[in-house]
């Protein structure tokens, strides 16, 4: 579906650059890191969430013929800021710190990839900001590194990813959440995985394009995960950004969510009051990939059942290919509502862009 709403002005909440290489990484480490990546071989991670043969993670016009898409500040101007239009555009830079085993390691990533967004991203385009990346193998340690940076109002967000080591409403998760909501942050909760376990409820699938459907219901138990573990209830200002999730199951999913909660609420007292309505307050979810209905009165239809306006969040998801030309907007979704999707909703979900 295309759409005639032009996207000049817009916020767009989730685009991905990618670290070129691991040398690229390597003035931000400690000498005693640096040398330790050169002794032990440490492989370069980034090509873990661009792998080369899954067309969908670039679109090919993105794609250059050397290197991986997305690698520079330059780049992702001309691409993703001119061509949109847009005002700002949020850097979730997806390079697989979450994969590794050493939390010391993992810590030690995580402060690189966020010095080299500042020196190579954020220095070098005044309308880019970024998600601070995280090593959530230990909420100490990733909670040191939100306070390492959290001083440079440009990082607006923390980067999680959908699929951890445990779902992510347990409780040893909560120091990231208090840290968000003390420096007026929310979490941006990515598609991806840790690969600590199956992608799949059921074991390990064959193909990406299972692991790429298998992101759908992840994000099911983790809204479930959040809600009933009593986060909101902990941390009322927070809000969760759902970044490259799709909407369209939100609806069925808090319907059967906020069903069982009836018979079950006893459980979790906490919870007191709908899923529906706390997930209308704290949840926000990222426009693309649309995976709307394919007519605009279908979509029309499912935006009510959304039963808020303020849910959806505009983003592009450059430079992966969800859809061609600059139609990011879909048709069905009114000047009104786009203005609200493109700048008021981002406006509101990220306080430090006010």
């Amino acid at each position: 579906m295309g759409s005639s709403i032009m996207t000049k002005g817009a916020i767009d909440c989730d685009i991905h650059p990618s670290v070129p290489n691991i040398e690229a990484l390597l003035p931000y480490f400690s000498d005693h890191w640096r040398d330790t990546i050169s002794q032990r071989g440490v492989h370069d991670l980034q090509t873990i969430a661009y792998p080369k043969n899954a067309p969908l993670t670039a679109r090919p016009d993105w794609r250059p013929k050397l290197g991986m898409p997305a690698a520079d500040a330059n780049t992702i101007s001309t691409q993703a800021l001119d061509t949109f239009q847009t005002s700002i555009a949020i850097c979730n830079c997806l390079y697989g710190v979450q994969l590794l085993m050493s939390e010391d390691l993992a810590a030690a990533f995580a402060s690189a990839v966020n010095d080299w967004m500042v020196a190579e991203l954020l220095n070098k385009d005044p309308r880019l900001r970024a998600s601070i990346v995280i090593p959530t193998q230990n909420s100490e340690m990733a909670v040191a590194e939100i306070e390492r940076v959290a001083s440079d109002p440009r990082f607006v967000s923390i980067l999680m990813l959908v699929m951890d080591e445990k779902p992510l409403g347990r409780r040893s998760y909560w120091p990231i959440y208090a840290a968000a909501q003390r420096h007026n942050m929310p979490i941006c909760v990515h598609a991806g995985s840790a690969y600590k376990h199956p992608v799949t409820s059921v074991g390990w699938p064959s193909y990406y394009a299972e692991d790429y459907a298998s992101q759908a219901p992840a994000f099911h138990n983790m809204v479930s995960s959040f809600i009933c573990e009593g986060v909101f209830s902990e941390y009322p200002d927070l809000k969760v950004v759902l970044a490259e999730s799709g909407f369209s199951w939100l609806p069925a999913h808090l319907w059967r969510l906020t069903k069982f909660w009836r018979g079950l609420r006893a459980e979790i007292p906490w919870v007191d009051r709908t899923p529906t309505e706390i997930a209308r307050d704290h949840i926000r979810l990222t426009l693309q990939p649309v995976d709307a209905p394919p007519t605009s009165e279908q979509l029309e239809r499912l935006m009510d059942h959304m039963g808020s306006d303020e849910m959806i969040i505009f983003s592009t998801d450059y430079p992966h290919w969800q859809f061609d030309g600059v139609d990011v907007i879909p048709e069905g979704i009114s000047r009104d509502l786009a203005r609200k999707i493109m700048v008021d909703n981002p406006k509101n979900t990220y306080p430090r862009l006010q």
